[in-house]
């Protein structure tokens, strides 16, 4: 972060954040499509305005302001699934930082907020998903101290000889 740069103040959410945080969410999920993420990212604005929602009711929606202007936002949740698991986990869903904010700290803000916030709530690991190809965010998290810990694997049924260049090189 540079000296002259406003520090931001990351805080929850207000119900007010939602359309601007939808907006958000909307340029995140464009971001991802480069790399082969499937959600439909302006189809989703209202379903995903409504699930912001739900999490800024749940505190679990943060935002980073810096002056008025948002410049990013992270949603977290509890896990509760139908398994007993032996440790409480906490997801984070989505970050992001507007690129003009970037490398100011701003995501590492966020994410220590949101490990803080469920740290609060007795969470003892933090779960996030990255998409194999965006290295950049892989980078991030690392440096953060986060490690790879379970791989989603996938394979086109559509056009399964897409996949079998692979599995023969290594075969």
């Amino acid at each position: 972060m540079h000296p002259n740069d406003p520090q931001p103040t990351i805080e929850p959410a207000a119900r007010d954040d939602l359309d601007a945080l939808a907006e958000l969410w909307v340029r995140l999920a464009r971001d991802q499509r480069q790399y082969d993420a499937a959600v439909c990212a302006d189809a989703n604005r209202e379903t995903m305005r409504e699930t912001l929602a739900a999490y800024q009711v749940n505190d679990g929606l943060l935002v980073a302001r810096v002056g008025e202007t948002i410049a990013g936002f992270a949603s977290i949740t509890v896990e509760h699934g139908s398994l007993e698991l032996d440790t409480d986990r906490g997801l984070l869903s989505n970050i992001y930082v507007k690129p003009d904010y970037r490398d100011r700290g701003i995501g590492s803000a966020l994410l220590e907020a949101a490990e803080e916030s469920l740290a609060r709530r007795g969470v003892d690991v933090m779960l996030l998903e990255v998409m194999a190809g965006n290295e950049s965010a892989r980078r991030f998290y690392r440096r953060e101290g986060y490690d790879e810990f379970r791989v989603t694997m996938g394979r086109s049924l559509a056009d399964p000889d897409e996949n079998d260049t692979h599995s023969k090189e290594d075969g």
